[in-house]
């Protein structure tokens, strides 16, 4: 196994991105592609004979959440160029001011919307997880877990990027909307984690 340590390397050092939100998404892609491992250990035995067509579409759809938030690492990066930009902004008089204030309320909405894609992409994740736990190899349940854990961290690894981001936004109706959707999102995880989890370690524990 050779481990590229450049997107680590990059994080660790005090270059402005990849940032959390980056490492959310990395989180999350990781988590995608434990859950696949689960899959491809259950696809071709005979003793899941039932489920195979079931483990293949798994298989489809979380190569496509893995991919997507791979991309995503990269979305949050270019997303923040535009509100460090606005930093960089000259705010001397009222009028360097409000325009100041008028570019970051466009350019912030990025920096809201990419991580908050990671969150609802994790969730798709988990969603797959919830599959794999009942239906997938027995022998790979404590992988579903692994899953199912990072999947869930990294989307309130996402959210915190989401909160931070809605300091700046100026509009009280869309800041609601926002928390509202990173709220739901959230509790959506908890519960099917919360459920799994128990599952898991009921069944592993005998």
């Amino acid at each position: 196994m050779n481990l590229d340590t450049r997107f680590l390397d990059e994080l660790a050092s005090s270059a402005p991105t990849p940032g959390g939100g980056g490492a959310s998404a990395y989180g999350g892609a990781l988590a995608a592609a434990a859950a696949s491992m689960v899959g491809n250990l259950t696809l071709g035995k005979k003793k899941y004979a039932d489920v195979q067509d079931e483990v293949q579409a798994t298989l489809e759809r979380l190569e496509v959440l893995r991919k997507r938030l791979l991309e995503l690492v990269e979305a949050d990066a270019e997303a923040f160029k535009p509100v460090a930009a606005v930093y960089r902004m000259p705010q001397g008089t009222p009028e360097e001011k409000a325009a100041r204030e008028a570019a970051m309320q466009v350019a912030v909405v990025g920096a809201i919307e990419v991580p908050l894609e990671i969150m609802t992409t994790c969730a798709g994740v988990m969603q797959e997880c919830r599959f794999l736990a009942y239906h997938g190899s027995r022998l790979a349940l404590s992988d579903v877990a692994v899953a199912v854990e990072f999947a869930r961290a990294a989307a309130y690894a996402a959210s915190y990027n989401v909160d931070i981001n809605l300091n700046s936004l100026s509009n009280v109706d869309q800041v609601k909307q926002y928390e509202t959707s990173v709220e739901e999102i959230l509790s959506d995880l908890d519960a099917k984690a919360d459920i799994l989890r128990g599952y898991v370690k009921k069944e592993l524990r005998g």
